[in-house]
């Protein structure tokens, strides 16, 4: 019998690392921290809700192993804060989970403080975390989770779009700049997913309602397209996942 034994790729585990995730007390932060440590990873969310921790770690420690603490990451001081206690807990780092994000309109319709903090949330946490982690990692994985409203160029997405499509651009440069020192760099561009970020707009029963139709993602979508970028051999990055919905009704 001929030998098929090669004909897939020797597929990575998780087993044994140690991750990082931003925004991991709910929605695609909450399920990426779930699935990572059903897979064998010990897990840190970094979240803004004491409430949402709990009820994140209770499920993270139903399958595995976690911890989490709260910490403003629109705040720069507080993004070394949370890599400090997460790595002081974890024993070290080698997969951080850029996700912590809020929705964000148009520029003339946010004030500037508005428009400040979603800025700092959104954008600039996600580059001084991967900065830290060049710094911290010998080896290891940087997963950013971005949105496909990068392509929805609407006048009342102008700063969520912007900023998304520029960590489309800081993905593709960094993946080349961390390459050489052994660290992966990949972007996630999630379409409509189920989550608080939704709302008020879209209530859960009405979530419900387009998932059921397909007509949007469920949060472990995206969590299973994060495993398997983490989960392929160390020469292959998938630089960039989207993700959409079958069903769409246009942009």
């Amino acid at each position: 019998m001929t030998e098929i034994s090669d004909a897939h790729s020797a597929q990575a585990t998780l087993k044994g690392r140690r991750a990082i995730v931003t925004g991991g007390t709910t929605g695609i932060g909450r399920a990426v921290a779930v699935l990572l440590a059903a897979e064998g990873a010990h897990v840190y969310l970094v979240g803004t809700d004491q409430a949402h921790l709990d009820d994140a770690l209770a499920r993270v420690r139903e399958v595995g192993t976690g911890d989490g603490g709260l910490f403003d990451l629109s705040r720069p001081d507080q993004v070394g804060a949370a890599v400090d206690a997460a790595s002081a807990t974890l024993g070290g780092y080698d997969v951080v989970v850029a996700n912590a994000a809020e929705a964000a309109s148009g520029v003339t319709e946010m004030n500037e403080a508005a428009l400040l903090h979603a800025i700092a949330l959104n954008f600039t946490h996600y580059l001084l975390l991967t900065q830290r982690a060049a710094r911290d990692m010998t080896e290891g994985d940087v997963v950013m989770i971005g949105s496909t409203s990068a392509y929805v160029l609407g006048p009342h997405s102008t700063v969520y779009a912007g900023i998304k499509s520029g960590l489309q651009g800081f993905s593709i440069a960094l993946r080349r700049e961390l390459g050489p020192r052994g660290v992966r760099v990949a972007l996630v561009e999630p379409g409509l997913t189920g989550s608080d970020m939704q709302l008020p707009d879209l209530p859960p029963e009405k979530q419900r309602e387009m998932i059921g139709e397909e007509k949007m993602l469920r949060a472990e979508d995206i969590a299973v397209g994060v495993h398997y970028l983490l989960t392929q051999p160390r020469r292959a990055v998938i630089q960039r996942l989207t993700i959409s919905p079958r069903v769409q009704d246009g942009d």
